[in-house]
């Protein structure tokens, strides 16, 4: 049975998700605050977190954040907002939501997301070593090493490595890398961009060979081309 912690400051939403998913055969746990929610996401191991991005306390946006990038946590999250812009959405997924669903929605769309989620974390709790060239990725610890040094990324850089090394040396589309990292929602051409550019300065800047080679017209390709 997987257990879900659910953090929702409206008590009848709340309610209504709760009493939806343990009738579906999850066990749920509540906070109804940030700093609850934050707590409880810390010190217990979830299966997925279903997360409101305004809260009394501390923010969603701000929850995600201390997460990923101080507790080093990378249980699912899918995050709950009345705001429905694309840049409200990117946002939340920048600061480390694996997925959005923007206030109201149906249940069949929350089971849905929720059930993704949950498929796609199970599939990478079996650890798999990608290996291009002396850079390496662990897909269930997400740790990054190239010639023995450890290396950090964001949770987007991070996803956009994965997809990266999966299809390498083969190049991948534009669209294929969007749709990797933020599944159906495109964000402009500047926001991809501008990952690959800190991925870049992550995996190749320190380095004198590079691996993250753009082929114009195509995508994008990681492979040690010289080396070949």
């Amino acid at each position: 049975m997987s257990l879900i912690l659910l953090v929702e400051d409206n008590h009848d939403i709340a309610a209504m998700v709760g009493d939806h998913l343990e009738a579906s055969g999850y066990e749920v746990d509540y906070a109804a605050d940030g700093l609850t929610g934050l707590h409880l996401a810390v010190t217990e191991s979830f299966d997925a977190i279903i997360l409101d991005l305004m809260l009394p306390g501390m923010d969603g946006m701000e929850i995600c954040k201390k997460l990923r990038d101080d507790a080093g946590k990378d249980t699912p999250i899918l995050m709950l907002t009345a705001r429905d812009t694309l840049d409200d959405k990117v946002a939340g997924l920048d600061a480390g939501a694996d997925d959005y669903l923007v206030k109201p929605f149906e249940m069949a769309e929350l089971d849905a997301r929720l059930n993704a989620m949950l498929r796609r974390a199970t599939g990478e709790m079996t650890s798999q070593q990608l290996r291009v060239a002396n850079l390496t990725l662990n897909t269930g610890t997400y740790e990054v090493e190239r010639a023995g040094q450890d290396l950090t990324l964001t949770p987007i850089c991070l996803k956009l490595l994965i997809a990266l090394m999966k299809a390498s040396p083969k190049v991948i589309s534009r669209r294929d890398l969007e749709r990797a990292v933020w599944d159906d929602i495109v964000p402009d051409s500047d926001a991809l961009r501008s990952h690959l550019y800190n991925l870049r300065k992550v995996i190749d800047k320190p380095f004198d060979r590079p691996l993250l080679h753009t082929v114009q017209g195509l995508g994008y390709r990681l492979a040690d081309i010289d080396g070949a």
